[in-house]
C-alpha cells in the first residue's frame, strides 16, 4: 500500500517553505481552514473563492507543523486534472509524497493490492466504457436500440450503480427518485438489461468503472483484514467537491474512514449540477449532523470576477428557493471594478450567433487572444450557429465534450439523405428537408426528455434552422443547399490551437475565462424545457449561476426571441434573468417585437447605483441613475422648476402631465444636467420626438437654473 512518489533525480526540488509563509498567503478564512485540525471540517466554497489554494496550503502547513505525516493523506477530488494540479501545487509547497487522486483511481490502487489476497490472480480488465456490454445485453434481450438510446441506456445504468441498485431494486427506485422511462423502455425493461449486462461482463471477465467502487466497497465491508490495513495507511482524508458525491461514493468514504471523523470537505451547494447522474448535495449540506463535532468554514472571497459580474451571480441565487437559498454563500469580489455585464436580445437565432461573433472579432481585433473567449450554452446542439459565425469570420474555434457539429453521427447521416434527396428535381428545400430529418428522429416539437435523444433531435434541429436560413433565399434548389450545407462543413477544418471555447454549462464547470458569452438564456432552454418540478428547475437556476461564475473580466447574457428570421418571437426570457433586469417588453407576449421590426439587436447594459454604489440597476431604474428607493441628486429648485414647466405645458395642450414627460425623466434631467440638444437626447426617456418639441425650451430653463450663468 505505500506509495513510492517520491521526486525523481531529474526533477527540480521545490524550494523550500516554512509554516508561516503558508499561512501568510492564505486570507483569514482559508487561514482558518489551513490552522484547523482535530476535527471534521466542511468548508462551504464559493465559486472563485480559492478552494484548491485552501485545500493544498492546509495539507502543507499540517505536514509542516508535524500535525499531518504526508503518507497517510489521501486528497480525493472527481477530475484527473484536478488530482494532477493540486499534486503541482502540494510539490510546489514541499509536499511532494501526498497523494491525490480521483475516487476511481484511488479505488482502484487498493481494489488491485488486495485483490489476489480476497480473490486471487490479477484485477479483471476494465471496460474502456459500457456500450459494447449493454448493447449486446440488449441484443440478447431482443431489444432493437440505435447509438441514441444506447446512450441514454447507459447513462441510467451509471445512475443505478452509483445509486447502489441491485437490477430487482431498481424499478421502485426510478419511481420514486420520478426517473422517466429511459429510451422508450419502462423501468421492468431496465431491470432486465441490468440483469442481462452483469451475465456480459461475467461472462466476458471483465468489470466496469462503477465495479471498481463497488468490489471495494464489497471488500472493505466484508474482510476486516483489509479494512484494518487501508484505515491504517490513510488518517487523514480530503474531499474535494462534495457536493457532487453519490451514494457510492460517500459509502467508500466512511468505509475509509471507519470510527475516524478526520475529514475535510470542500463544496458549494449552489454548483450542484449532476443530480440526474447521482449526485447528492445532501451529503455536504448535512455534513454537520452525520459528524457531530464537525466545524464549518465558509470562504466567500471571490477572486476571480469582477464586482460587477459577482453582483449579477449573488443577484441570481437571490430567488433559489428551498436548501440551495438556506445555505447559499454570498460572494464578494476582491477585484477592482470591471464593466458592467450585459445584457442583449436578438431578433433570432442566426442575429444571435452573427452578434456574438461579431462583438468577439472585434475583441481579437483589439489584442484579445481567441483562447480567453468562451461561448457557453445548454446543449450541445446550440453550438452549430456559433461555430458557423465564428468560421464565417476566420475565428478559430474549439467545441468542449462534444465534436464537431457536421462531425455528429446524426448529422453525417442526415447530409448522406440529402445529398440523395437533391437528386429528385422540383424539391421544396425547406420541406423536404422535414420531411428526410423525420424519418431520423426529428419532430416539430422537441422531445420531453433528457440525453441523447435531445441532443440529437437538438442538433437536427439546428440542421432544420439552417436549412430554413439558406432556403429563404430566391431560387434555391435542394442542390444549392447541399452545396452549400458541404462547404460549410469544409470551413470547420478553422485552426482551434488559439480558438474561442465553445461548451455547454455542464463541460464548463471548473473552468474559467476572462470573457465570457452566456447564449440562449431563454426560457425553455434557461431552464430547459424538461425541467418540470420545482427541484429540477432549481437545478436549472444553478447550472445558469455556475455560468456566469466562469467569466473573470467581461460577461453577456444573451438570448432571441425567434428560432428563424421572420418567425414569431414567441420566447420569453429566461426566469432567472427576474430580479436582475427588468426587461423593457417583460409584458409584451412577443419579446424582442421592437428589435425584430427594426432588423436591428437591442442590448441592455447593467449599471450601478450612482448614489449607493451597490447593485446593478434595471433599465427602468437607469431613467433615474439610481435605485428606485435611493435619494435623488438632483436640485430640488430646478426639479420643481421643470416640473412647473410641464404643468404649463400639459395645461397647455390638455393632456396629462406624465403624457409630457414622467417624473423619472424630469429627475434624470435635473441630475444630468444636459447642455445640448446630443446631451438632452442621450437622456433615458427623451427620444427624437420630445427633443423635437420640449428641447429647446428644456435648454433654456437648464441654462437658467446653472450656477455662475
Amino acid at each position: 500500500m505505500t506509495d513510492p512518489a517520491q521526486p525523481s533525480a531529474l526533477q527540480t526540488p521545490a524550494p523550500p517553505v516554512d509554516a508561516e509563509s503558508i499561512l501568510a498567503a492564505l486570507d483569514p478564512e482559508q487561514r482558518e481552514v489551513a490552522r484547523t485540525f482535530g476535527s471534521p471540517i466542511c468548508v462551504l466554497a464559493g465559486a472563485g473563492t480559492g478552494k484548491t489554494r485552501a485545500l493544498t496550503h492546509r495539507i502543507a502547513y499540517g505536514v509542516l507543523t508535524g500535525q499531518l505525516n504526508p503518507r497517510h493523506v489521501l486528497a480525493v477530488t472527481f477530475t484527473a486534472k484536478a488530482a494532477a494540479e493540486m499534486r503541482a501545487r502540494l510539490r510546489d509547497l514541499g509536499v511532494p509524497a501526498v497523494q491525490a487522486r480521483t475516487f476511481h483511481a484511488a479505488a482502484l490502487r487498493q481494489l488491485r493490492h488486495f485483490w489476489p489476497r480476497v480473490v486471487g490472480g490479477p484485477v479483471p480488465e476494465i471496460m474502456a466504457n459500457k456500450f459494447a456490454g449493454i448493447g449486446e445485453a440488449c441484443q440478447r434481450l431482443h431489444m432493437s436500440v440505435d447509438r441514441a438510446a444506447l446512450r441514454d441506456i447507459v447513462s441510467e445504468v451509471e445512475w443505478s450503480r452509483v445509486a447502489m441498485l441491485t437490477p430487482e431494486a431498481y424499478p421502485e427506485a426510478a419511481e420514486a427518485a420520478k426517473r422517466p422511462g429511459v429510451a422508450g423502455f419502462d423501468a421492468r425493461s431496465i431491470s432486465r438489461i441490468l440483469t442481462q449486462y452483469e451475465e456480459v461482463k461475467k461472462e466476458r471477465g471483465v468489470i466496469d468503472f462503477e465495479d471498481v467502487l463497488l468490489h471495494l466497497v464489497g471488500f472493505l465491508t466484508e474482510r476486516a483484514d483489509v479494512a484494518r490495513e487501508v484505515r491504517g495507511q490513510y488518517k487523514h482524508f480530503v474531499v474535494d467537491e462534495y457536493q457532487d458525491v453519490s451514494a457510492l461514493q460517500h459509502t467508500l468514504l466512511r468505509l475509509w474512514l471507519g470510527t475516524s471523523d478526520d475529514v475535510c470537505v470542500v463544496g458549494d451547494a449552489a454548483q450542484t449540477i449532476y443530480t440526474f447522474a447521482g449526485a447528492r448535495a445532501s451529503y455536504l449540506l448535512d455534513f454537520p449532523k452525520e459528524f457531530k463535532r464537525a466545524r464549518t468554514i465558509r470562504l466567500e472571497r471571490n477572486y476571480r470576477s469582477t464586482p460587477q459580474i459577482v453582483r449579477m451571480a449573488n443577484t441570481v441565487l437571490d430567488g433559489a428557493r428551498g436548501r440551495t437559498r438556506d445555505h447559499r454563500l454570498t460572494l464578494v469580489s476582491q477585484r477592482d471594478a470591471g464593466p458592467p455585464p450585459i445584457v442583449e436580445t436578438f431578433p433570432d437565432d442566426p442575429a444571435e450567433a452573427d452578434g456574438i461573433a461579431d462583438r468577439i472579432a472585434a475583441l481579437v481585433a483589439e489584442g484579445r487572444s481567441a483562447a480567453e473567449i468562451a461561448i457557453l450554452f445548454r446543449t450541445n446542439g446550440q453550438s452549430e450557429a456559433f461555430e458557423q459565425a465564428l468560421t464565417a469570420r476566420g475565428i478559430g474555434y474549439l467545441v468542449r465534450g462534444g465534436d464537431r457539429y457536421f462531425e455528429r453521427q446524426e448529422v453525417r447521416r442526415a447530409m448522406v439523405s440529402l445529398r440523395a434527396a437533391a437528386r429528385v428535381e422540383q424539391l421544396d428545400p425547406a420541406r423536404a428537408v422535414r420531411d428526410v430529418l423525420s424519418q431520423q428522429g426529428w419532430s416539430e416539437k422537441a422531445p420531453e426528455t433528457t440525453g441523447a435523444i435531445r441532443d440529437r433531435w437538438d442538433s437536427l434541429n439546428a440542421l432544420v434552422g439552417l436549412t430554413d436560413t439558406v432556403s429563404a433565399r430566391p431560387g434555391t434548389t435542394m442542390a444549392d443547399l447541399v452545396r452549400e450545407l458541404e462547404e460549410r462543413a469544409e470551413a470547420q477544418s478553422a485552426p482551434v490551437v488559439d480558438g474561442v471555447t465553445l461548451a455547454s454549462v455542464h463541460a464548463a464547470k471548473g473552468l474559467e475565462w476572462p470573457v465570457v458569452y452566456v447564449v440562449g438564456a431563454s426560457d425553455g432552454l434557461l431552464p430547459i424545457s424538461m425541467a418540470k418540478t420545482a427541484a429540477e428547475v432549481e437545478e436549472e437556476r444553478r447550472l445558469f449561476y455556475v455560468a456566469l461564475t466562469r467569466a473573470r473580466d467581461l460577461l453577456t447574457v444573451s438570448w432571441s426571441a425567434a428560432r428563424t428570421p421572420g418567425a414569431r418571437g414567441s420566447r420569453k426570457a429566461s426566469r432567472f434573468l427576474d430580479g436582475v433586469l427588468e426587461h423593457p417588453d417583460a409584458q409584451e407576449s412577443r419579446p424582442g417585437a421592437d428589435a425584430r421590426r427594426t432588423g436591428r439587436r437591442s442590448a441592455t447594459v447593467y449599471a450601478e447605483c450612482r448614489v449607493c454604489g451597490q447593485g446593478l440597476i434595471s433599465p427602468r431604474e437607469q431613467r433615474l441613475g439610481r435605485h428606485q428607493g435611493c435619494p435623488s441628486t438632483a436640485d430640488a429648485a430646478l426639479l420643481d422648476a421643470l416640473k412647473g414647466w410641464r404643468l404649463d405645458q400639459a395645461q397647455a395642450n390638455g393632456a396629462p402631465a406624465f403624457s409630457i414627460l414622467t417624473d423619472a425623466a424630469l429627475e434624470a434631467i435635473a441630475e444630468r444636467g444636459p447642455r445640448t440638444e446630443q446631451e438632452l437626447l442621450a437622456v433615458p426617456g427623451i427620444g427624437p420626438g420630445k427633443a423635437e418639441r420640449f428641447g429647446t425650451a428644456l435648454l433654456e430653463l437648464l441654462a437658467d437654473h446653472r450656477p455662475n450663468q
